[in-house]
């Protein structure tokens, strides 16, 4: 296979480039379908002239269908696009990136998808099934997965199929509510992945960041405790990466500790925790939820996060990741990492 690619590489780049564009198109229309032809333009970064010849010859051969309700793929669309999905990740020599950065971070693995999720909202979605697809292989009789919030664990959510589990499935937030966005909070992305799988959840109605005092009167509430309980006995974790200066003033952070967040640099943000680019902890708060020192008791830990925008957070969080770990990612994210 790897023969094959480079003599079409060499011999053949125009025809490399035409299954790359077309690849793409059928990929789209599969994940966002019904989608329009003006949408599918501006995703893919097309001229509605340029994407009309394509449309016409993929529709010609019977991989996409066309109606007033937008562009859907067909059985046929789907068996060639399984096929290519192989070929395309020889091409852009992915399996070569997921290998290098595997052994950068020294974690367990490296899943990288094709694009970029800056540029294309669609990419998360596809972050997120690939995500799911490798969690399918860990599941137990009974599984508790714990996860975060934000828009990349929102787009997992809605990956989500009724027959991803087949087990006996509770999802826990895996920390309290953060900001005043509540369709992209933890308890709301829990309760959302529940209802998409046929599973059970259990939600947190505490904020994220709490003083001392309130933190001890939360832990010792029966409600609370038994969510918590749930929490720190999570087989399964999946949870995003933050950028520092967003998740500290989605927290309305004190202008105080946010100098102090800002002077040390920090790039990154997990569990509390507020990273610089060296990895080095500049700033915790007292969080309701996981801790970083509560990830060694967790079997499979995914870390989904991508974009270029990202990548200085994803590097910084990965020095401490555990060593169990599996970052998920887009290949503008990995390509950055490995620039470095």
């Amino acid at each position: 296979m790897d023969l094959m690619i480079d003599i079409l590489k060499r011999l053949l780049p125009d025809v490399v480039e035409i299954i790359q564009k077309r690849y793409q198109i059928l990929r789209y229309v599969k994940i966002m379908q019904p989608v329009g032809r003006r949408s599918l333009a501006q995703s893919l970064h097309m001229t509605e002239r340029v994407l009309r010849g394509e449309i016409d010859f993929l529709k010609d051969q019977n991989l996409l269908s066309v109606s007033t309700a937008g562009m859907t793929i067909t059985d046929e669309g789907i068996r060639i696009l399984d096929v290519l999905a192989e070929l395309m990740r020889g091409i852009t020599s992915l399996p070569e990136v997921e290998r290098e950065i595997k052994n950068l971070f020294q974690i367990q693995q490296s899943i990288v998808v094709s694009g970029d999720s800056d540029k294309s909202s669609w990419v998360k979605a596809e972050m997120g099934r690939a995500c799911l697809n490798s969690i399918k292989k860990h599941l137990k009789e009974e599984n508790i997965i714990a996860v975060t919030g934000g828009t990349t664990m929102a787009a997992l959510a809605d990956a989500l199929t009724p027959d991803f589990g087949g087990k006996n499935l509770l999802f826990v937030p895996a920390r309290g509510g953060i900001g005043t966005d509540v369709k992209n909070q933890a308890n709301t992305i829990c309760e959302k992945m529940a209802e998409k799988a046929n599973a059970k959840h259990m939600v947190l109605y505490v904020p994220d960041q709490v003083s001392a005092d309130v933190y001890d009167s939360f832990i010792h509430e029966p409600s609370i405790s038994e969510v918590l309980n749930k929490i720190k006995s999570a087989n399964i974790l999946i949870h995003g990466i933050g950028d520092a200066i967003t998740m500290a003033k989605r927290r309305k952070t004190s202008p105080e500790d946010l100098e102090k967040i800002e002077k040390g640099k920090a790039v990154t943000e997990a569990f509390g925790y507020y990273f610089n680019e060296n990895g080095e902890i500049v700033h915790r708060v007292q969080t309701v939820g996981l801790k970083l020192e509560d990830l060694s008791h967790i079997s499979h830990i995914y870390a989904v996060a991508g974009g270029t925008t990202k990548a200085k957070a994803i590097k910084a969080y990965m020095k401490i990741a555990p060593k169990n770990t599996v970052l998920v990612t887009d290949e503008a994210a990995a390509r950055q990492l490995l620039k470095g």
